[in-house]
Parts: structure tokens; C-alpha cells; sequence
């Protein structure tokens, strides 16, 4: 039986290298998958998942205009499992549509994203992923100033810290940190 997981996880807690090992342990065993991620994510370029510690995979990218539903349903080869990056981003009709592909396609779907945002918001892709998924799973990191578990996206600009403006701001380790609760309203920075 097909499910959707949702697999959430702050900054650096390794979102990325864990898609790229599934889609890797699957493919050694002649499984085929479709990786995916939101056209958005442009740090490396898009249509690309890639890890910090350098592993990349070529990715097919959801913008506004790809039904994912009918996509999956063409492809001339049933996937083992569609694996999403980005999955934050992603808008409530794809996420609809990806409960589809579980529930119509019996294909398993394993999204990876943030929970919230830098101002500790939840993301449109999250929320339905959140209120849709059959199994919800948090991957954990450590907060950049202490030994806590970080929950919470600290945006800092100029070496300051950052709590409004637009939710959706490309970047990486130079604009974002994982942090606990505690350092999202004391960051020592």
C-alpha cells in the first residue's frame, strides 16, 4: 500500500543527501524513481537536487504550469517511489495532486521540506503536506550556537538577524542557520 510521507527538517539537517540515498538505494536494485523539486530552488541550478557535502542528481522541476498527477500518469514506466526536495515550496494544488498519485497510481511519495519559515510560519507545501500525509517524520539537526535540537530557520543579513520580509528567499548557509528556540529570539550572533 502506496503512501505519502512528509520527511521535514530545518536547515543542514541533511534533506537533500537523504533523497539522493534513497533514489540511489532504489537504483541499485534496477527500481526505477522520479526525483523531483520545485522550480524555486535555484542554489545550484534548477531541476537539480543537491547535497552541501557535493552529491547531485538531475531532478524534474515542479513550477506552476506541471500537473505532477498527469505527469506521473504518463510516464511510460511505473516508478518505485517519487522522492521531492524543496517539497516547502510546493502549492496546495501539487500536494492535492501528489495524494493522487499515492492514492489513484499506488505510487509512494516521500516529500522533503521545511516545516516554517524564518519567521516561524508554516510554507503552503508544508501546511498540506502536514494536514495529507499518511506518515510525518522530523530529520534532526543541532542548533549552529548550542547542543540543542534546532526547530526553527534563523535568516540573518549582514551578520544580523532577520524576522520579516518575504517568506520565500533562496539561499543557504550565508542567510539561513538552524537554531533552537532559545537562539531563534537570542541569537549570538
Amino acid at each position: 500500500m502506496a503512501k505519502l510521507y512528509f520527511k521535514y527538517g530545518t536547515m543542514n539537517s541533511g534533506k537533500s543527501i537523504e533523497i539522493l540515498k534513497v533514489a540511489h538505494n532504489y537504483e541499485e536494485q534496477g527500481k526505477p524513481v522520479v526525483i523531483m523539486t520545485s522550480a524555486l530552488d535555484n542554489r545550484d541550478e534548477i531541476g537539480v537536487v543537491s547535497s552541501r557535502i557535493g552529491m547531485r542528481e538531475q531532478a524534474v522541476p515542479i513550477d506552476a504550469a506541471l500537473n505532477v498527477f498527469d505527469y506521473v500518469a504518463k510516464l511510460p514506466e511505473k516508478p518505485y517511489c517519487i522522492l521531492i526536495d524543496e517539497a516547502q515550496f510546493l502549492s496546495k494544488k501539487n500536494i492535492y495532486d501528489f495524494a493522487r498519485v499515492v492514492d489513484e497510481l499506488n505510487v509512494p511519495v516521500m516529500a522533503f521540506g521545511l516545516k516554517n519559515d524564518f519567521q516561524n510560519e508554516l510554507f503552503e507545501g508544508s501546511k498540506y503536506l502536514l494536514l495529507l500525509a499518511d506518515k510525518i517524520e522530523e530529520i534532526k539537526t543541532i542548533c549552529w550556537f548550542c547542543s540543542k535540537k534546532a526547530t526553527m530557520v534563523l535568516r540573518t543579513e549582514n551578520n544580523q538577524p532577520v524576522y520579516e520580509g518575504s517568506q520565500i528567499q533562496i539561499g543557504g548557509n550565508e542567510s539561513y542557520l538552524p537554531v533552537c528556540r532559545k537562539h531563534w529570539f537570542k541569537p549570538e550572533l
